[in-house]
């Protein structure tokens, strides 16, 4: 499994990182929103949200590149045959790197590079990647319940709240409020385990 694959336009992919030498990526709670702003920056022009979580050392993404013709207007990307998606997330970590170490006295890389990713080539995978995704806190003893965890989606697509994550879209895959949290009671990674690496 390359972790260097394209981002192809019209594909969902699991997007994953860690920071560099197990090194952590935020240190404080306003480390989180600074991230979310920017990645509102860099990736909404670029590709939709369905699923995240940002936890003290790494964090998990499932997002649908967007197709050429709704890029218009994004700085280097519009008018490619074959934009490099990829572009936008190396911006989104440099200047996420670029203010950590300004403001922690740090150098260096803060992530890993390259940045994996994983097409994700399923239905039944997107909805055990949501799962995943969502419950990854607490596997990692960050949380003792991933449910109130509140830098992951699944609060705001089971509350159904306005946001900017595809949370209907999401829903409408597990059918309803109810549904969607019994399908999160239970671990599914064993089934996912082995499309997942250095997690």
């Amino acid at each position: 499994m390359s972790k260097e694959i394209p981002l192809i336009s019209g594909q969902y992919y699991h997007i994953y990182n860690r920071g560099n030498n197990g090194e952590n990526l935020f240190i404080e709670e306003r480390n989180y929103q600074y991230f979310f702003n920017l990645y509102i920056r860099y990736i909404y022009p670029i590709a939709n949200t369905y699923a995240y979580c940002l936890m003290k050392n790494h964090f998990h993404l499932l997002v649908r590149m967007k197709s050429v013709e709704d890029l218009t207007g994004f700085e280097n990307l519009s008018g490619l045959d074959t934009p490099d998606y990829s572009k936008p997330f190396s911006n989104l970590f440099n200047a996420y790197t670029k203010t950590i170490n300004k403001t922690y006295q740090r150098t260096g890389s803060l992530f890993q590079k390259p940045f994996k990713r994983i097409l994700v080539y399923s239905d039944i995978y997107l909805m055990h990647l949501v799962n995943y995704i969502h419950r990854n806190p607490q596997k990692h003893g960050f949380t003792d319940d991933f449910r109130a965890y509140p830098y992951s989606s699944y609060q705001p697509i089971y509350k159904q709240k306005s946001s900017r994550i595809e949370g209907q879209q999401v829903m409408d895959w597990f059918g309803n409020p109810k549904s969607f949290a019994e399908y999160h009671e239970q671990s599914n990674e064993t089934e996912i385990q082995h499309l997942i690496e250095d997690d």
